[in-house]
C-alpha cells in the first residue's frame, strides 16, 4: 500500500524517506530528536567552551615539541575550510592537512585548497588515487546498484588518513563534523559504516572488472577492528562552536579569498553529480531536504527559507543537466545507453553483500534490542 505524501511541518522532511514518523503535532521524527538532541547537549555556552578548550589543551600537548599536532582532512568544502582557518588563526594549532584526490577535484576546489595552505602557512599532504582502479571501483558501485556511491571516496580518505597518522605517530584527527548542522541524514539515505573494506571488496568482485586492486586504501580484519586505536582518533571541535555556515563562508571569502561553490559538497563533480542526479533520479533521495532541515533544527534558517530553496531545481537549465550527465559517462568511459540502464535497476542495500563484523556493536546491539523489548 502507497504511503500518502506527507511533509514535516517544522522542517523539510517528508515522506519520501518511507521510515519517517510523524508525531501529533505534525513534527516528524528527524527534527524531533536533532533539536532534543541539540538542547541537551549544546545548547550551553559555559559547557561547550569547555569542552572545545579541553581539545584544544589536549592536542596542543600531545603536539608539544612537534612538527604538527594534528591531522586535519582537507576538502576544500566549508566545513573543513573553516575548521582549518580557526584551528590556525583562532587556536594557533600546527596541523598537518590531507586531501584525497580522486579525479573529480573541481577548479574552484583546488584554487580554495591552494589558497587555505598558502595563507595559513601549513603542509598539505594529497593522497592521488589511481584512476583507474577509483572508476572501475565506481562503476561496480553503480552496476551493484547500491546507494552510497561517496562510500569510495569517504572510505579513501578516512583509510588514508589513518595510515598516516600511524606512520607519523598523530594521535588526533580533527574533523569538519558538526551536529548542530548535520544533525539530520536518514539511514537509508547512505551507508554508515564507511571504514567496512570488505563490503567494497564484495562488491567490486561481483560487478567490477578483472582488475586487481593494488593501491586503493583497503583495510584488514584486524585494522578494521582496531582503527582509532592510538592514532588518527577523532576530535570534532567545530561541534562546540557557534558555528554560522553563512558567516564562515563570509569570514574565508575575506580572509582565504574562499570561493563558494553554491550547495554543500558541491567542490567535487562526483558528489555534485551524486546528489543531483543519482541519488534523486534512481532512489528518490533529495540530500538537500536532510541538509537544510538540519539548519532549520539549529535556527540558522527558517522552514520558509528552507521551502524556497527546494523550489530551485538542482539544475539551472536541461542543457547543464545533459552536459553533466554527458561528463559523467565521459569520463567513466561508459555509453549513455549503459548509464540509463544503470538508473534503472531496483536498489540493492549493501547490507546484501560481505561484511566486516565487530563483536563489540553486534553485542550493543543485542543488548540495545533486549531492552526495547
Amino acid at each position: 500500500m502507497t504511503r500518502k505524501y506527507q511533509v514535516c511541518k517544522r522542517c523539510v522532511m517528508d515522506t519520501c524517506n518511507p521510515e519517517i514518523q510523524f508525531d501529533e503535532n505534525g513534527f516528524c521524527n528527524h527534527c524531533n530528536y536533532a533539536i532534543k538532541k541539540i538542547k541537551e547537549n549544546y545548547s550551553d555556552e559555559a559547557t561547550n567552551n569547555a569542552k572545545l578548550n579541553e581539545i584544544i589543551k589536549t592536542v596542543k600537548k600531545e603536539g608539544k615539541n612537534k612538527e604538527y599536532d594534528c591531522l586535519i582532512g582537507l576538502s576544500g568544502g566549508i566545513d573543513s575550510s573553516y575548521l582549518a582557518y580557526i584551528l590556525v588563526k583562532e587556536f594557533g594549532l600546527k596541523p598537518l592537512a590531507v586531501h584525497l584526490d580522486n579525479g573529480w577535484n573541481s577548479e574552484k576546489a583546488v584554487a580554495n585548497i591552494h589558497n587555505i595552505v598558502t595563507k595559513l602557512n601549513i603542509d598539505l599532504i594529497t593522497h592521488v588515487i589511481n584512476w583507474e582502479e577509483f572508476r572501475d571501483l565506481q562503476i561496480a558501485f553503480l552496476k551493484a546498484s547500491v546507494v552510497d556511491l561517496e562510500m569510495l571516496s569517504d572510505h579513501a580518505i578516512v583509510v588514508a588518513i589513518n595510515k598516516i597518522a600511524k606512520k607519523r605517530k598523530i594521535k588526533y584527527f580533527l574533523i569538519g563534523a558538526n551536529f548542530q548542522t548535520e544533525s539530520i541524514m536518514p539511514p537509508k539515505w547512505f551507508f554508515s559504516d564507511k571504514k567496512n573494506s570488505k563490503n567494497i571488496v564484495d562488491i567490486f568482485n561481483k560487478f567490477g572488472s578483472d582488475r586487481k586492486l593494488k593501491t586503493f586504501p583497503l583495510l584488514n580484519y584486524y585494522e578494521y577492528l582496531t582503527f582509532h586505536n592510538n592514532y588518527g582518533q577523532y576530535l570534532s571541535p567545530l561541534t562546540y562552536m557557534k558555528y554560522d555556515k553563512e558567516e564562515a563562508k563570509e569570514i574565508l571569502q575575506k580572509e582565504i579569498g574562499w570561493q563558494n561553490y553554491g550547495a554543500k559538497h558541491h567542490e567535487s563533480f562526483i558528489t555534485k553529480f551524486y546528489q543531483t542526479y543519482i541519488l534523486p533520479k534512481k532512489f528518490n533521495i533529495d540530500k538537500r531536504k536532510a541538509h537544510l532541515s538540519s539548519l532549520i533544527s539549529a535556527d540558522q534558517i527558517t522552514r520558509d527559507q528552507a521551502l524556497t530553496e527546494l523550489e530551485k531545481p538542482l539544475f539551472s537549465s536541461e542543457l547543464e543537466e545533459k552536459e553533466a550527465v554527458e561528463y559523467f559517462c565521459k569520463k567513466m568511459e561508459m555509453s549513455l545507453e549503459e548509464f540509463e540502464q544503470i538508473m534503472k535497476q531496483p536498489r540493492r542495500e549493501h547490507t546484501e553483500f560481505k561484511m566486516f563484523i565487530d563483536p563489540k556493536k553486534t553485542l550493543r546491539k543485542i543488548i540495545y534490542d533486549r531492552k526495547k523489548n
